[in-house]
């Protein structure tokens, strides 16, 4: 057992925090590395606490806790036992999360409530199997709505996005930002304002509720909208392990059955839904803020992109040993036929 949570257990048994003790009353310390506005914290980890204190007759509750640890280094924060439950943004640790990016393609149709059920399901069939989360228990997967470029001056068309400074957030953005010709500029979500505002990026390719949350309605005032997205961005919430496996029998089963999986997967797309309609709202009603929508003959060009990355991400799957092509048509008609 590494130093902190040889530490931890010495705590637990100097009080005598027994497995039945902790029955009554087990309190989980979870991380954020997002703004306390943000939705992740005030619908999503919020929402995810509500469901467990509901599923356990209030024996299980949680307590959010900001910068324990920088974004990338979150999930070694779990297995390093400084936390019980974190939620992590896959793009921000290149390479170590590869199967992911099949749910983060653009492409599909459908919304983030749908895809992050899709996500869910497609893990549990396929994804599993490469074990990218080892040491943690996986307990929900979502991803956000359509991903969007949002910049600091006028952008009509794909050709203006050429040579365009952009943040992205790793993953299939980077991608796709290589396709559109964008220059990528790596910073975590929570420096975005920081970096648009100082002229270092012209652009962020984010999803629309990230206009309120992280006030891009402020610094890049222009939306060029690609409908379906330019690509989604994939996130997972991961607990200790040895949390989970020292809660009692009758905890386990009823946060197994009523929380984990898809239920809490099912609530955090719809919450990021939620949080974009609002944004939407906001920038639609702001008389210095502008959405375009691409052409036609733009939206053709994009999807012979999309093609491409497509193809050079599901070889890069399938190299792992995975049906690539068979795990995408299931998200793909998961999330076009879901809630119909």
């Amino acid at each position: 057992m590494n130093k902190i949570g040889t530490l931890l257990a010495s705590t637990m048994l100097a009080v005598g925090f027994s497995a039945t003790a902790m029955a009554a009353d087990i309190n989980l310390t979870i991380s954020s590395w997002l703004p306390p506005t943000h939705p992740i914290n005030t619908e999503m980890l919020e929402g995810l606490v509500g469901m467990m204190e509901e599923a356990t007759d209030g024996q299980v509750s949680g307590e959010i806790k900001m910068g324990l640890a920088p974004p990338p280094a979150q999930m070694d924060l779990i297995l390093d036992g400084a936390a019980d439950i974190t939620i992590i943004f896959n793009g921000y640790q290149p390479g170590r999360f590869v199967g992911t990016k099949l749910i983060e393609l653009p492409g599909y149709e459908g919304n983030a409530e749908a895809a992050s059920v899709a996500y869910w399901q497609v893990h549990e069939k396929y994804l599993a199997q490469l074990d990218e989360f080892k040491g943690t228990k996986v307990i929900a997967l979502n991803t956000h709505g359509p991903g969007q470029i949002h910049s600091n001056k006028p952008v009509a068309s794909l050709e203006d996005l050429q040579g365009l400074k952009t943040r992205l957030g790793g993953g299939v953005s980077a991608d796709v930002g290589t396709e559109l010709g964008l220059i990528g500029i790596q910073v975590p979500a929570p420096k975005v304002y920081e970096t648009l505002s100082s002229g270092a990026a012209d652009a962020v390719a984010m999803n629309m509720g990230e206009r309120i949350s992280f006030k891009l309605n402020e610094v890049a005032k222009n939306v060029y909208e690609m409908p379906g997205g330019f690509y989604r961005g994939a996130f997972a919430v991961l607990m200790s392990q040895e949390t989970f496996d020292a809660m009692p029998d009758d905890v386990k089963s009823a946060l197994e059955e009523k929380v984990f999986g898809e239920p809490a997967s099912r609530m955090m797309g719809a919450a990021w839904d939620e949080s974009d309609r609002k944004a939407r709202e906001a920038t639609m009603a702001a008389g210095d803020n502008n959405i375009v929508t691409a052409s036609a003959e733009d939206q053709a060009k994009f999807a012979e992109m999309a093609a491409r990355v497509r193809t050079k991400v599901l070889a890069e799957i399938s190299e792992l040993g995975i049906d690539a092509e068979a795990a995408a048509e299931m998200v793909s008609s998961t999330m076009a036929s879901y809630g119909k």
